[in-house]
């Protein structure tokens, strides 16, 4: 792993990093949330990321995605998050597809080749279908759900889908899965409900600091269950509390 992720050793040991350091992961959507999942990994020393979008920056998207800026709008976020990406580490693989995951393009992709997929994706039928598929092929997902019109970050949470209790996109993802025989999904959704939102407010949109801190909670989710499955049998968090815990920190 590059020096400029070592702090993946320091924190967690040469084994556990390593496993970073082989990681193939998928980011299906580069919107606010998804553009932050991407980096995060990217940051963490990930062998490759597969971005998977078809959109373009706009000027509403400065907002909350990472790369929307004034000099980035009218070019593919696919193309301008690659760019950063490959800036961040230029030894990462970057994989782009310009397009939309659904059940025309879902061919292009063999999701067996990815160790984990993540969902970032607006549409509830897309999402679905992307679940679906990941079960098919027997590699984790992890998928967001509803994080629009959000005001207090604190309230995000990694979840089963079935105790979700707020928001319509979880809740018609969830019906549509049961339909398909599925119970279990680990998805992030927001316990907050919408009360603030008045007459002229504009709904479907999210702000930086709830998009952004939903991307690094994917991304955590993400990186703690890859390290999990390489480290079932090192009690790394009992040994890891018994050495920290009277760790001296200089003011």
């Amino acid at each position: 792993m590059a020096e400029a992720f070592s702090g993946a050793k320091v924190l967690a040991g040469t084994a556990v990093a390593d496993v970073l350091g082989r990681a193939r992961i998928a980011v299906f959507g580069l919107g606010g949330v998804g553009s932050c999942v991407a980096e995060a990994l990217a940051r963490c020393g990930v062998a490759s990321l597969t971005l998977v979008d078809n959109g373009r920056v706009s000027v509403n998207d400065i907002n909350r995605t990472f790369y929307a800026l004034h000099s980035t709008v009218g070019e593919s976020n696919v193309q301008v998050a690659k760019a950063r990406i490959r800036d961040i580490d230029e030894e990462i693989l970057v994989h782009t597809y310009e397009t939309f995951y659904n059940e025309e393009t879902a061919g292009m992709f063999d999701l067996s080749n990815y160790d984990y997929i993540v969902d970032t994706i607006d549409s509830a039928a897309s999402k679905v279908l992307l679940i679906e598929n990941a079960r098919i092929s027997k590699t984790p997902v992890i998928s967001c759900m509803d994080v629009c019109d959000k005001l207090d970050p604190s309230r995000l949470e990694v979840m089963d889908i079935s105790r979700t209790s707020v928001g319509p996109l979880a809740r018609v993802v969830r019906t549509q899965l049961r339909k398909k025989g599925i119970r279990k999904v680990k998805v992030l959704c927001s316990r907050e409900k919408n009360d603030w939102i008045t007459e002229n407010s504009q709904e479907g949109d999210s702000l930086s600091f709830v998009a952004g801190t939903a991307g690094f909670m994917l991304a955590g989710a993400v990186v703690r269950d890859l390290l999990g499955k390489e480290s079932n049998n090192q009690p790394r968090g009992k040994r890891m509390g018994r050495k920290n815990k009277n760790r001296k920190y200089e003011e």
